[in-house]
């Protein structure tokens, strides 16, 4: 039995794939044996290992949590855009029966949602009614408020450019006097907005830079500090990525911390400022509030610190590795 050919294929056949699985094994194996030595040296450290996760944390925390207040002021102007209305002012010779028809050409326009008409009498008994000035009233001679047109611009008119060009529109009719929206303070809000998320990029891609060059000075310690190691690693033929992958995973932990510290900052600051914002908002009847980082914002901040921090390792391996030789021992 031993020497029947039916069983060398599956002999051959195992041998040739036990190579390909034993180098995979040892690969993922030695992978995982680099990641625990890397962990355990930094919590090894935690005074210094804390300090450069602080560091990383409110560089990080910094800009996201610029972004998150530019995301709830673009919410609020969305909302003050969509509620925004032309008021149109007939001219004293408008019969009503004529603001009827306008009220009615208005209407067929497709950027056009509602019209409103408030005859000059209705506007008068309001006015009559909320400003206290009945007995001053009595004293006109006549009515001086004009029909009025409330135009609530479609879903898909309600921007700024949008309203600008109903408001074009409105005011080319016969019998229109004057066109009034306010939407001039809307537009500034719009700019500035738009220069503040510039600028939060650029405050971003800073702090990126001074992240990875923080990691990077903090990796290349650590290689000053295993110089002899990294010296007997290569003597004895271990391959540059050998060499590295300790010090890869050092900044990919160095970014997962930095990013856990930065989300507790931003959930702390959120949860400290919450209470004077919601009260500054009822105040202004506004419904302004701060929101914070979903479950997907908060894996991308973690995600995207744990490749900064790779990013600032491998910097610091590729400018300070190529520089360590063997030769040194026997030059020494």
């Amino acid at each position: 039995m031993a020497n029947d050919p039916r069983r060398q294929p599956a002999r051959g056949a195992k041998s040739a794939r036990s190579p390909w699985r034993q180098q995979a094994e040892s690969y993922l194996s030695h992978h995982r044996k680099v990641a625990r030595d890397s962990a355990q040296r930094l919590w090894h450290s935690p005074v210094a290992s804390m300090m450069t996760w602080t560091v990383m944390g409110v560089a990080l925390a910094l800009p996201v949590a610029l972004m998150l207040l530019l995301a709830s002021l673009e919410g609020v102007s969305a909302g003050w855009e969509s509620s925004a209305r032309v008021t149109a002012y007939l001219s004293d010779s408008v019969s009503i029966e004529d603001a009827r028809s306008l009220k009615a050409e208005v209407t067929d326009d497709s950027r056009v949602a509602e019209v409103e008409l408030i005859d000059r009498e209705t506007a008068l008994e309001e006015f009559r009614a909320s400003s206290g000035l009945e007995d001053a009233l009595d004293y006109l001679d006549g009515n001086p408020l004009p029909h009025t047109l409330l135009v609530t611009p479609s879903e898909g008119s309600r921007t700024a450019d949008g309203v600008e060009m109903l408001l074009k529109v409105i005011e080319g009719l016969d019998g229109v006097d004057r066109v009034q929206v306010d939407l001039g303070w809307l537009q500034r809000l719009n700019a500035m907005t738009d220069l503040l998320g510039r600028a939060v990029w650029a405050l971003a891609l800073l702090l990126a830079a001074a992240v990875v060059l923080v990691i990077g000075n903090t990796v290349r310690l650590a290689i000053e500090n295993r110089r002899d190691e990294i010296l007997v690693a290569k003597l004895v033929g271990g391959t540059d990525a050998f060499v590295r992958r300790p010090f890869l995973y050092t900044g990919a932990w160095f970014g997962l911390g930095g990013g856990i510290v930065a989300f507790i900052l931003l959930q702390v600051s959120l949860w400290w400022l919450s209470g004077p914002v919601e009260r500054l908002a009822g105040l202004y009847r506004s419904e302004f509030s701060l929101s914070g980082l979903s479950v997907d914002g908060a894996l991308a901040l973690i995600i995207a610190a744990m490749l900064l921090g790779w990013l600032g390792a491998w910097v610091a391996v590729k400018r300070h590795l190529d520089d360590i030789e063997p030769g040194e021992i026997a030059g020494g």
